[in-house]
């Protein structure tokens, strides 16, 4: 059985990453309070290097766009963490016999980077970055990418689990596959329900571990 999983705030914690980051960053470059505010604002969601080279044109600075890419790259990579306990759930559920892809929106660089950061690239069969290929979930293309690298087909079916409803729930439901939902973010008006509901990832895995007994 195929269970994808998103990357950020499901299987690690972006947010603290990124809080560290930037405060690291700005620290480093003595930038202000404007440009650390603005670095908040602009990259919560996501970061691409093309964020650089706009903050690099808004204040006029100095430092190549690129170098301030691959320092905030090196900083999320060392920030980013999954914890023990998500781990080893994945390891059950190889164990189990289940096949682990990775499906998540954001540059190829700083996705994998976190993924071989935090032991998870060592436990998933497949990964799909929308980087990749300039597409992003909910586009049902990703889900079959995913899929696809994992060796396995949409059409026999799977889960998806994450955080975000609409790329997630949403993009999950339009693949055919079941669905997981971490708990947090408002829910869209509209959106059909996830399967399960739940507050941990580690509960995700739980019931995908029930469905193999």
């Amino acid at each position: 059985m195929l269970a994808l999983f998103d990357l950020d705030n499901t299987l690690v914690n972006r947010t603290a990453a990124f809080t560290d980051a930037i405060a690291t960053l700005t620290n480093e470059q003595n930038y202000g309070r404007d440009i650390q505010e603005w670095l908040y604002v602009q990259l919560a969601d996501r970061a691409f290097p093309e964020d650089f080279a706009r903050l690099r044109d808004t204040f006029g600075l100095q430092e190549p766009a690129a170098r301030l890419w691959q320092r905030y790259v090196d900083l999320m990579t060392a920030t980013a963490t999954c914890r023990p306990e998500v781990l080893e759930g994945l390891a059950r559920l190889r164990a189990a016999a289940w096949t682990i892809g990775i499906i998540t929106n954001g540059a190829n660089d700083i996705q994998r980077a976190k993924l071989s950061a935090t032991g998870i690239a060592d436990l998933v069969d497949g990964v799909a970055v929308s980087g990749e290929l300039e597409i992003r979930k909910p586009d049902t293309r990703l889900f079959q990418l995913a899929a696809s690298r994992c060796g396995r087909n949409l059409a026999d079916g799977g889960w998806m689990t994450g955080d975000n409803p609409a790329g997630d729930i949403g993009g999950g439901h339009q693949a055919g596959l079941r669905t997981i939902w971490l708990r947090g973010r408002p829910w869209p008006d509209g959106l059909p329900a996830a399967h399960h509901v739940v507050d941990d990832v580690t509960d995700a895995i739980a019931i995908l571990l029930n469905e193999t007994e």
